[in-house]
């Protein structure tokens, strides 16, 4: 009787259907439909030439930080980088460039003594919670396509500092930097940094060029040689160069199903590798996914 049950189990369990696959956050990005993704503007974004021959793209954020990024369009329209260096990288914090030290006066359009823009009015901002608690504020999640932290009270939305995050260097208050020099942080998120400076974008490729650099020396990172810096070619936006050499790229639309189901499995990664699902994650553990276009 023993054996016959167990016969019947078997034929019953041949006929089951198998488990489904559990899905990676790579697996949902590559099979996200073309409506989950946005164009970038190309005026937004800003393209860094080595003069070793490599290149830095990053993602300007207007809706955020407007004076700031007009001033780095004027910036870079007016070729204000020319001779610049990359002259400081500080371990595990940010590489900076810039080039306020050239004598250089500031170009047509550039504002010089802009408002802090260190956060902006939740108004008008999709949200996509992160779900998970935050250590920086007191509610966080994601809207147009980028991290931050945000007043459950409505009231202020601060981008992120998360890795790859692009800042503008300044002094001391009342001091908010021009957009001359910028910084991109190099390893773990400086969020305490949030709403102390000015974000204006993201590296979206490229951001081995920054963070593999030799670290300075120098208090703070900076380079004790001037001559170590790693020169600029040029900086310039993605619309002023010709559009077969022009790079253009996607971002993921955080208010789509998609992202919010990359989102949920970034909390919750169940595929084979894992065997204790986490439940939470953090803020800067979730890249938004961006494409190359085409």
């Amino acid at each position: 009787m023993r054996s016959m049950l167990l016969a019947a189990i078997g034929v019953l369990g041949s006929g089951a259907a198998p488990a489904p696959k559990l899905l990676t956050p790579t697996d949902i990005v590559a099979s996200a439909p073309a409506s989950a993704w946005t164009a970038i503007p190309a005026r937004d974004l800003l393209v860094m030439d080595l003069k070793n021959g490599k290149r830095v793209v990053i993602q300007l954020a207007p809706d955020f930080a407007p004076v700031h990024v007009a001033n780095i369009r004027a910036l870079a329209n007016a070729g204000y980088w020319a001779g610049a260096t990359i002259y400081r990288v500080q371990d595990n914090y940010v590489t900076q460039w810039g080039n306020n030290d050239s004598g250089k006066p500031w170009p047509k359009g550039v504002v010089a003594k802009p408002p802090a823009e260190y956060w902006r009015a939740l108004k008008g901002l999709a949200i996509t919670p992160l779900g998970s608690p935050d250590a920086y504020a007191p509610g966080a999640g994601f809207a147009a396509g980028w991290p931050l932290g945000y007043s459950t009270k409505g009231e202020w939305a601060t981008l992120a500092h998360c890795y790859g995050a692009v800042g503008v260097g300044r002094g001391l208050d009342p001091d908010t930097g021009t957009g001359g020099e910028l910084y991109a942080v190099n390893g773990q998120a400086t969020r305490h940094m949030d709403r102390n400076l000015a974000i204006v974008g993201r590296v979206i490729e490229g951001m081995d060029q920054l963070s593999a650099l030799p670290r300075g020396t120098e208090a703070l990172g900076f380079y004790k040689d001037p001559a170590a810096g790693v020169p600029i070619a040029t900086i310039r936006l993605a619309s002023g160069i010709a559009a077969a050499g022009r790079p253009a790229f996607e971002v993921m639309d955080t208010a789509s199903p998609s992202f919010a189901n990359y989102l949920r499995v970034r909390a919750n990664r169940n595929d084979d590798f894992y065997r204790h699902p986490a439940g939470g994650v953090d803020l800067c553990g979730v890249q938004v996914p961006v494409r190359r276009k085409g």
